[in-house]
């Protein structure tokens, strides 16, 4: 907490002055990414997060601090408030949040919840994040290796509707502030209703990439969790609902784009220390490994059956029948694979990994 205490004082502006100096520093468990204090400040209950470990802890941290400033223009709150950053030693803090467990209908708070938030931001605010980066088109050649590998031969025509999808994916220019990381635990439920926390991956793009998180069970996220259809469609419907509310629009692009571009992230089957360059497709021919609740093959058995679903009968109907086909390729081969948990794990409310679902039962 050294640095912490010698850093306080430069802290931008009138919160530190106003509310008094950090005191009862106590380390909370984070990510290896970041270093996390709860503390009092002049008697008010403050996070104190610090962004280290890696080239880009720099880029964390001014994505984290831009996006706190523009999400706080939500109103009721979708952030915590951002009381002071210290650019030069990557340290911010925030509001304190309380927080409980969500209700067995949290994904229809959450949908609303990241509606509002995309909608925060507009074309004026062009330039404030990086854009958000589509799969490029060598994930192309990782699936179709993957598809031989289990013994199917792909169509021409399936390999131009696949071009297809990344091209549309890399042509579309929303403005929504994408979270970056929108998983369960990086929501809180609060009295004040649903706020969001850790923006380190924040960007602007177009919002339908994020809502196909809940379709294709949270691909950047350890707790794979596959809703059931009714609260699925509930969800998805709150999620328009509020956007129509908040805009006066109809949110742009086509989620089936959306998914199939999740699906072909082979990155997207481990955690982000790993996304390293290596082909995790091909990877899991040769060996399942667990990420979390789920394993790799469960993931991408949950997410060849999503897109099956998504583009039957579509411009995207051989995609569909290809992914169709894999799917049941791989339960031939591995017929011991679940299908994902349609629950939630326990006691995640502002924490990220299961191994301190028992140490922590708050966070910022």
């Amino acid at each position: 907490m050294k640095i912490v205490r010698g850093t306080i004082a430069s802290l931008a502006g009138d919160a530190v002055s106003h509310h008094g100096p950090v005191t009862r520093p106590r380390r909370l468990v984070s990510s290896p990414r970041s270093r996390v204090w709860r503390a009092d400040m002049g008697g008010t209950a403050v996070v104190i997060k610090q962004i280290v470990g890696g080239a880009d802890a720099d880029e964390r941290f001014r994505r984290e601090v831009t996006a706190l400033r523009l999400a706080a223009r939500a109103d009721p709150p979708l952030v915590p408030v951002l009381f002071g950053a210290d650019p030069g030693h990557r340290i911010m803090v925030m509001e304190w949040l309380d927080s409980g467990e969500p209700p067995a209908d949290w994904a229809v708070g959450y949908a609303t919840a990241l509606a509002r938030l995309h909608a925060t931001t507009d074309a004026g605010d062009a330039g404030a994040l990086p854009r958000w980066s589509p799969p490029g088109p060598d994930v192309l050649d990782a699936f179709f290796r993957l598809a031989a590998r289990l013994g199917i031969a792909v169509a021409p025509t399936v390999r131009a509707e696949l071009d297809g999808v990344l091209d549309r994916l890399g042509r579309e220019r929303g403005h929504a502030l994408l979270h970056g990381d929108p998983c369960p635990g990086n929501d809180l439920y609060t009295g004040g209703g649903t706020r969001f926390v850790d923006f380190e991956q924040a960007a602007l793009g177009n919002g339908l990439v994020e809502l196909a998180y809940l379709r294709v069970a949270f691909p950047t996220c350890w707790c794979a969790t596959a809703l059931p259809g009714p609260l699925l469609r509930r969800a998805e419907e709150a999620y328009h609902a509020a956007w129509n509310t908040t805009t006066g629009t109809e949110p742009r692009g086509d989620l089936a784009n959306a998914c199939v571009g999740w699906l072909l992230r082979g990155d997207a089957l481990v955690e982000r220390a790993r996304r390293d360059g290596t082909d995790h497709l091909a990877a899991l021919v040769k060996d399942d490994w667990t990420w979390g609740t789920a394993t790799a093959r469960q993931r991408l058995l949950h997410r060849l059956g999503v897109v099956g679903e998504v583009t039957a009968d579509t411009a995207l109907a051989g995609v569909g029948d290809l992914t169709a086909t894999m799917r049941d390729r791989m339960l031939d081969r591995w017929p011991t694979l679940r299908p994902l948990s349609p629950e939630r794990p326990p006691g995640q409310h502002g924490l990220r990994r299961p191994n301190v679902l028992d140490r922590l039962r708050n966070r910022f």
